[in-house]
């Protein structure tokens, strides 16, 4: 059974960092890209990054661009997201989604439509 399991998430200051986790279990990354996305009450959800299934290519939102990374373990069995200085506009509900299986790729994207595995999410707050 396919799953994605968020922890990291938490109350951190304004100009702090976090690192969230994405634990994938019953499928293997070489055929999955995954994207990190968030959402806030009341608004849609929204792509932040991904990676895609050969690992060698990322994205990110501009709004991100340059204060987030997103990588994975070379067991390909987590994915990261190292979040640094962050803002209160950051503050939001983060989820992981898993995106194939298809064929090794070295693209990806960060439309929701297309990523049918969800986690659970995990709370970020930025706050002082």
């Amino acid at each position: 059974q396919l799953q994605l399991v968020e922890s990291g998430g938490g109350l951190v200051q304004p100009g702090g960092s976090l690192r969230l986790s994405c634990q994938v279990s019953g499928f293997n990354l070489d055929y999955y890209a995954i994207g990190w996305f968030r959402q806030v009450p009341g608004k849609e959800r929204e792509g932040v990054s991904c990676i895609s299934s050969s690992g060698s290519v990322t994205n990110y939102a501009d709004a991100v661009k340059d204060r987030l990374t997103i990588s994975r373990d070379d067991d390909k069995t987590t994915v990261y997201l190292q979040m640094n200085s962050l803002k209160s506009e950051d503050s939001a509900v983060y989820y992981c989604a898993a995106e194939g299986p298809r064929f090794t790729s070295h693209t990806c994207d960060m439309k929701v439509y297309e990523y049918e595995y969800w986690g659970q999410g995990t709370q970020v707050t930025v706050s002082s």
